[in-house]
């Protein structure tokens, strides 16, 4: 018997990109301190994850001011010491953070091949307002970005629910519609929840009915209204 028949499999990766809402907007009543606070526990969630049949990897883009940034590259998330905090400032420049994922997902030297089908998450607070559209259309037309597991969290009542919905590929999946900070603390809880119980599976690519009734901790969470 050959030594590469004793060798263990070695886990598949299991990207998580982020898109997050840093316009101006995204400074009113603590919004982006609730997106940080929960931003963060995600990643101490993933990190705390052992490797089974997959390595959770976290991406956070950015989109506020000019453009889009990488807060956070593609990176394995128990190597993930600590998260650079957001700041809010400037308009809501989505179409460069869609134009940024998407050629994140083609690159295969980045995500290979072998990763399982990646969760996109997609958080705003307001309507895109640079070039949105073809960046867009581009995302949907991608295979991979097909593939993936796409959610949606739309903050307060000013957010696009329709492109935030038309972003989302399952239909029985609703926008999230987060009204206070711990809303947005939930749904980071059902993001970190539904991709831990497929990192723990032996299907990983086996996508199970996202549920958002799951509850969050008050503890030390602003509850005030964002609407």
């Amino acid at each position: 018997m050959s030594m590469r028949e004793f060798a263990v499999a070695k886990p598949r990766p299991l990207p998580v990109i982020i898109l997050v809402d840093t316009s101006g907007s995204m400074s009113i009543d603590g919004k982006i301190d609730a997106l940080n606070l929960a931003l963060t526990n995600m990643l101490r969630s993933f990190g705390e994850e052992s490797h089974l049949n997959a390595v959770i990897q976290v991406s956070i883009i950015a989109f506020g001011g000019d453009s889009a940034s990488m807060v956070l590259p593609l990176t394995q998330a128990d190597k993930i010491s600590s998260m650079q905090d957001l700041v809010a400032s400037g308009t809501t420049p989505m179409g460069s953070a869609l134009k940024m994922v998407r050629e994140m997902l083609e690159n295969k030297e980045l995500i290979p091949s072998r990763a399982y089908k990646p969760t996109l998450v997609l958080v705003s607070d307001g309507y895109p307002n640079d070039q949105w559209e073809k960046p867009f259309e581009e995302l949907q037309r991608s295979e991979r970005a097909r593939k993936a597991v796409r959610m949606a969290m739309a903050i307060g009542n000013d957010a696009d629910k329709t492109m935030l919905k038309s972003f989302i590929n399952d239909p029985e999946t609703p926008v999230f519609e987060a009204h206070n900070a711990k809303d947005i603390s939930r749904f980071f809880r059902v993001v970190s929840m539904s991709v831990s119980t497929r990192s723990r599976s032996t299907t990983p690519n086996q996508i199970n009915k996202i549920d958002f009734s799951e509850t969050a901790s008050d503890d030390d969470i602003d509850l005030s209204d964002f609407d």
